[in-house]
């Protein structure tokens, strides 16, 4: 059973810079300055610890963000790079009866959005009226007119939703933003909650904190049920790993075990959805949507989007795909609407708002334009409220901006009077402030929450705690991670034991072993160059190491050349002690992982990014020759553990084949290459033995060779040795393998062309002999090996 932390009196330093600012409401302490009892179990463990005890325990939870590769982007960024995650160790926490009236105040909200979307797509009995303009819905941009008249197969709308909200002075919630469209941040909010349970694992073990698993376990069997066809997927789909909130998306993708997917992944053919696979195509009819729904279909809504899917928006009008949410609610989200909703939720249901707008007012006709000057004394300084209003575009004529506060109310009249066409004010509520861990000392910071909500067959079903995020100062009005905000978990503490919920769904029927779901021909793609990528790099550092060992004796002039050209023609720079080439083909291996996140193991990831950071330190003070050599060493040491981990540790099904045919590809390539460049009769001399070295052979040689090195030994032991792990039949072998394992064959056993393809290639190989398997053999083998990855392309890539 659990147990609540015994207390303890609250440490003097640790609470010694803790002030309430004023007219401000705290989280942790009441009007009064008397702290909230729902504090006391952390306030207490936390006075319990020395000051390097809290700093071990937060980077405990660092530790664990660090491992599993959280990480967000700026919004926009084209370059791909993420910044760590800004995590702040101490929770907000909130009692389980507030909780209750929050649950109740959002659904009641998020059942009005409902019969918004319902309203705005179907009768358009709200603008008929006169209770929401019409230039409000008509010029908006996320208004999607070809969704006009279409009902979702499923009966909704809305599927998934989350409310930004606020504690405002006068200590009610305040809903700040409604986030309708493809609302982010339920993944950070469970690597939130995990990392907090590394910082206090006892503390959390023994406090009764509402799980989170059992909120999601919901939604994904409520996905489950939405499908029409049991032989159709669920799916995921992304803008792509450029997103600022990809790695969260990859997270739930194999959090919840669906596919991550994006445009390209998808087809329509008549007016169905399908997934391109290496086993064809396979049918999709849920999609629970992470893209902004104007992007996503560039037929039917923006011509210029390069992510959408087209002929999406025909399969949603035929009702063959159900959209996590709808296509067209990002229309919810216009501000503006909030001047309306209380009357809006008098029309549609007879019910108040139970969490209120935080106060707003559209400015696009006259007579609101007139109420605005009326009140702008109100506005700018009104109780509880902050000292300045926002403004923000509506409709895409109209003259953005913001405006942080005027000098008078004639400047407020006339800024108004030259932009209020589209426009609309809101005044900023003034946020509640929660404890931030700050140089040993807490102290207030103000705070928001995302609170997350999901629709199930027993109605919506409300995250018991969420995502906030928390200011970098003391401006009780704006929050911004961007800026230096930071982000924390949220407790729901109940006064009773709380059920520990996993994922697992209880088991009602005899276990059945899944099969593993169709690869998608993108995460095929990429698992491929994976592999290729990997084994170039290793390739590479093999003869950079083999080229620095050996750039100080003269008497190796003419083999030096011969590296040189192998090196220059794979993009690499000799001269350079950790050459930029070997350096940017590492970066595209990170690439092509990163484009299938939810399919590469969180060690392979982190091993690999360890690898490109540590190439990225240490080639600032390599020096060429014997240093750069010894770098070498290392590099490869971290990269065989690389490829040993992913090898040794993936799933056996397609993934594993593509994955294996690139590193083999690549390795029987290489191999040729450099077997054709040292084994001819004019090879320079010492180039047998530099191609035993490079492909990590020498000790075997000597053991089946004795000393002597010759061109018959190297030939035979690099190119045809079919139990070699560095020749050239050994991979071509191993792609055979692969390729017949694959589902993807022919009706009534025949071979596909590509399996053909791979094996007239094995078989030639198979029937040379050392001494036919001279220079022109080797150079026309490695062109049928790279003809190969042309093959596959056209095989399996559709």
């Amino acid at each position: 059973m659990a147990r609540k932390a015994t207390a303890k009196p609250v440490d003097t330093q640790l609470f010694a810079r803790y002030r309430p600012l004023p007219g401000v409401p705290d989280e942790l302490v009441d009007a009064s300055g008397a702290m909230r009892p729902v504090w006391a179990g952390l306030l207490a463990h936390m006075s319990g610890l020395s000051a390097a005890g809290v700093k071990d325990a937060f980077a405990r939870g660092e530790q664990h963000l660090a491992d599993t590769g959280v990480f967000f982007r700026k919004y926009g960024d084209k370059s791909g790079a993420g910044r760590d995650w800004p995590f702040s160790a101490v929770p907000i926490i909130l009692p389980e009866a507030d909780w209750r009236s929050i649950e109740a105040g959002l659904i009641q909200r998020a059942d009005l959005m409902e019969l918004l979307a319902a309203d705005l797509y179907g009768d358009n009995r709200l603008v008929a009226e006169g209770h929401l303009p019409a230039t409000l819905i008509a010029e908006n941009p996320e208004w999607l007119r070809p969704m006009v008249g279409v009902k979702p197969r499923s009966g909704h709308f809305l599927h998934f939703m989350a409310f930004e909200i606020g504690r405002g002075p006068d200590g009610r919630w305040w809903v700040l933003s409604d986030r309708t469209d493809a609302p982010s941040g339920a993944g950070f909010a469970l690597e939130n909650r995990v990392a907090n349970t590394r910082v206090f694992p006892d503390l959390y073990r023994n406090t009764n904190v509402h799980r989170l698993a059992g909120f999601f376990r919901s939604f994904r069997d409520a996905l489950e049920k939405l499908r029409s066809d049991p032989t159709s997927r669920v799916g995921i789909l992304t803008p792509g790993p450029l997103t600022d909130t990809y790695y969260e998306q990859a997270y739930i993708a194999r959090y919840l075990g669906m596919a991550l997917l994006e445009g390209e992944d998808l087809t329509v053919e008549n007016g169905h959805l399908y997934v391109r696979t290496v086993e064809g195509l396979a049918p999709v009819d849920v999609l629970w949507r992470r893209m902004d729904g104007i992007w996503a279909d560039p037929l039917e809504l923006r011509g210029d989007s390069h992510l959408g899917t087209p002929g999406l928006m025909s399969a949603v009008r035929q009702g063959n795909v159900t959209m996590v949410n709808a296509l067209g609610v990002g229309v919810l989200e216009t501000q503006a609407l909030m001047a309306f909703l209380p009357k809006i939720s008098q029309v549609l249901t007879g019910q108040k708002l139970q969490i209120p707008n935080v106060a707003t007012w559209w400015c696009g006709q006259k007579a609101e334009l007139a109420h605005v000057r009326a009140h702008a004394d109100r506005m700018l300084i009104g109780p509880a409220m902050a000292t300045r209003i926002a403004f923000e575009t509506t409709a895409p004529h109209a003259v953005g901006g913001q405006m942080r506060g005027a000098e008078d109310d004639a400047d407020l009249h006339d800024w108004l009077t030259d932009n209020a066409n589209g426009l609309v004010g809101k005044e900023l509520v003034t946020l509640s402030t929660t404890p931030f861990y700050e140089n040993g000392a807490l102290v207030p910071r103000p705070m928001s929450l995302r609170v997350f909500l999901a629709r199930t067959p027993a109605g919506w079903q409300v995250m018991p705690g969420g995502f906030a995020r928390i200011g970098a100062g003391t401006d009780t009005t704006a929050i911004s991670m961007r800026n230096g905000g930071s982000v924390a978990d949220v407790w729901v503490v109940s006064d009773a034991p709380v059920e520990p919920v996993t994922l697992r769904t209880p088991q009602s029927a005899p276990f059945v072993r899944a099969q593993p779901g169709p690869l998608p021909s993108r995460a095929a793609d990429n698992l491929f160059w994976l592999g290729r990528y990997v084994e170039r790099t290793e390739g590479l550092l093999r003869l950079t190491r083999a080229y620095n060992s050996r750039v100080n004796e003269a008497a190796n002039a003419p083999l030096l050349a011969t590296i040189r050209a192998r090196l220059k023609a794979y993009g690499v720079d000799p001269a350079e002690a950790l050459p930029l080439g070997l350096r940017q083909t590492l970066s595209s291996a990170v690439n092509s992982a990163a484009q299938i996140r939810d399919r590469f193991s969180v060690d392979g990831w982190s091993a690999l990014q360890d690898i490109e950071k540590s190439m990225t330190r240490i080639a600032k003070t390599t020096e060429p020759g014997g240093d750069a050599a010894q770098v070498m060493s290392v590099m490869l040491r971290k990269i065989a553990g690389f490829s040993g981990l992913v090898h040794e540790n993936m799933y056996r099904a397609a993934g594993w084949q593509f994955l294996s045919i690139g590193r083999s590809l690549e390795r029987a390539a290489m191999m040729t290459d450099l077997l054709a460049s040292v084994a001819g009769p004019n090879a320079p001399l010492g180039g047998l033995d530099m191609a035993i070295e490079v492909g990590d052979s020498i000790m075997v040689h000597r053991q089946r060779y004795a000393v002597f090195t010759s061109r018959e030994s190297v030939i035979d032991l690099l190119g045809l040795d079919e139990c070699n792990p560095r020749s050239v039949r050994f991979h071509l072998d191993v792609i055979g393998k692969c390729v017949a394992e694959l589902s993807h064959t022919g009706p009534h056993g025949q071979m596909t062309a590509f399996e053909r393809q791979v094996r007239l290639l094995q078989t030639s190989i198979e029937l040379h002999t050392v001494e036919t398997l001279d220079t022109a053999a080797l150079l026309k083998a490695r062109g049928e090996i790279f003809d190969l990855s042309t093959a596959l392309n056209a095989a399996f890539m559709h």
